[in-house]
């Protein structure tokens, strides 16, 4: 970061300022001299990992730092971190100090640095992928929950990698090379919101967009040890490139690094857009207040038995196990149950709706472009599901629907007698990149073997209903075990209380990976 005319000493803790005009720009800098101090003074910006989103941006309110040094700082951590995480595949640096030139609106993270996720969140005039080459494409608009976070304050600066299509639980894909976990590079960061969860565990930035839609927060951000929320469906909007995603099992939100960014982040941009064909239920107050409010005593299940039925790891059972007792000695009422759900009508119809879903959306832009496209133009795991696609007919598709109608009534009534239902997030710890074998032809096989992984996630999808995955466990290789809550839908209020309560008891926001913006 270059910084001009301000010197920061801290021996006698005084502090110089020099007004500086800058073409258009008038703002105050720091400089450090770190030649007089023999190199131990940390600049003005040393605390910026100290912070969360809202920390961050009480800073900017108080004058204490500039967007434009926490943008800098931004781009540092990338630059330091990016050449072995690849969390980061492109940058948006220009946008990000036009956005700042323009003047920020007074939100409540203003000033902060941003990721988009590489899916679904469109920014007018900036190339989108999906970790695709024929997908590749430059909107002419802002999708409505970038403009959110506009008005927000935040200062988008890139986009974050994603598996191809957002189909994987490995974050992969041709055009840009895999994205690395920091805890253990020869593991999986998770997916699809892979990109985004790294450069937040490594401290990139305290928070970045994400997507859902099968365990796609929930999964990178347990492999990564950092928190992450799947909304209730249609809590947030994903106009107007997108009207309903995968028969209502999407959502968009964020992973952050602190229980109370996720709040106010969604305080910032829940709510219906015009012609969204339905909404969620609407919040009794801010979510921001729910934080650190006491959640009572919740009577809350659990169980480390997934829907599917098969055997989860050693290491997962031990986190619910734990997890439950923490929760048992905050005072809440544990008992192990589960919902009575048909596993075999549910995984077919996840199938189903994926690939046809997903075929029809390459089949649309390979329209409007005037191209062809084959199954070389997709990984082999991805054009099997894409192939499987295309052979689905409307009544398949809507049977398909009717399937998550039915098991999502039998998981409401278990909410009725439950609060909260407590599970590892995912059915292993994360895996090594081998067993992620994106060369698997038959559909069935490869949607079977991302099912043992992601084991958990997928059932709140379907129902949708919100879920959070908590970083609260760690096992014997140094590894992040998320455990996932859900609860009733349109009840993220209850999730935030609890999540609130755990992070206060076992604080997670000081566990950083080895690979990370601070030690390198």
């Amino acid at each position: 970061m270059s910084y001009a005319g301000l010197c920061w000493v801290t021996k006698s803790k005084e502090i110089c300022r020099e007004k500086i005009g800058r073409d258009e720009e008038k703002r105050y800098h720091l400089k450090l001299d770190w030649e007089k101090e023999g190199g131990n003074l940390m600049s003005g910006l040393s605390d910026f990992f100290k912070y969360d989103g809202l920390g961050l941006a009480e800073l900017v309110r108080k004058k204490e730092v500039s967007p434009e040094e926490l943008l800098d700082q931004g781009i540092k951590n990338i630059e330091k971190v990016n050449p072995s995480s690849n969390a980061v595949v492109i940058s948006m640096y220009n946008e990000a100090r036009g956005e700042i030139r323009s003047g920020l609106p007074d939100g409540p993270f203003k000033g902060v640095p941003f990721l988009l996720k590489d899916l679904r969140a469109y920014y007018k005039g900036t190339l989108t992928t999906g970790g695709n080459k024929l997908m590749r494409f430059v909107p002419d608009f802002d999708s409505e929950i970038t403009i959110r976070y506009k008005r927000a304050g935040l200062v988008i600066m890139g986009k974050t990698n994603v598996p191809e299509l957002g189909l994987s639980v490995y974050t992969n894909n041709k055009l840009f090379g895999a994205t690395q976990n920091p805890w253990d590079t020869g593991c999986t960061c998770g997916g699809s919101s892979g990109g985004s969860a790294v450069a937040v565990a490594t401290r990139i930035v305290p928070m970045a967009h994400a997507t859902d839609s099968g365990g796609s927060t929930r999964i990178p951000a347990s492999c990564c040890g950092v928190f992450g929320l799947k909304t209730t469906r249609a809590r947030t909007p994903y106009g107007p490139g997108v009207s309903e995603e995968l028969a209502g099992a999407s959502t968009q939100h964020a992973i952050t690094l602190s229980v109370r960014d996720s709040a106010a982040l969604l305080d910032a941009t829940e709510g219906p857009d015009v012609g969204d064909p339905y909404c969620a239920p609407p919040k009794a107050r801010p979510y921001v207040e729910e934080v650190g409010a006491r959640p009572g005593r919740l009577c809350i299940a659990y169980t480390a038995v997934p829907p599917s039925g098969i055997e989860v790891h050693p290491d997962c059972v031990a986190a619910v196990m734990d997890v439950a007792k923490l929760c048992e000695n905050l005072g809440h009422h544990m008992e192990e149950a589960r919902p009575s759900v048909n596993w075999d009508r549910i995984e077919p119809a996840i199938n189903l709706i994926f690939g046809a879903g997903m075929f029809s959306k390459v089949k649309e832009k390979t329209e409007l472009d005037g191209v062809a496209f084959s199954k070389e133009d997709f990984q082999p795991s991805i054009w099997a599901l894409l192939e499987a696609g295309e052979k689905f007919t409307a009544a398949d598709y809507y049977k398909a629907v009717q399937i998550f109608h039915v098991e999502s009534r039998k998981v409401g009534q278990f909410f009725r007698k439950y609060d909260l239902l407590l599970t590892p997030t995912l059915g292993q710890p994360p895996l090594p990149i081998s067993y992620f074998d994106l060369t698997i032809t038959d559909k069935d096989e490869y949607m079977k073997k991302l099912f043992s992984f992601a084991a958990f996630t997928p059932l709140f999808n379907v129902t949708g209903q919100p879920a959070i995955t908590v970083p609260l466990y760690w096992n014997s290789k140094g590894l992040p075990i998320g455990v996932q809550f859900a609860g009733r839908f349109g009840d993220e209020a209850t999730l935030y209380r609890i999540a609130a309560q755990l992070e206060e008891a076992r604080p997670w926001f000081d566990r950083r990976p080895p690979i990370n913006a601070i030690t390198g």
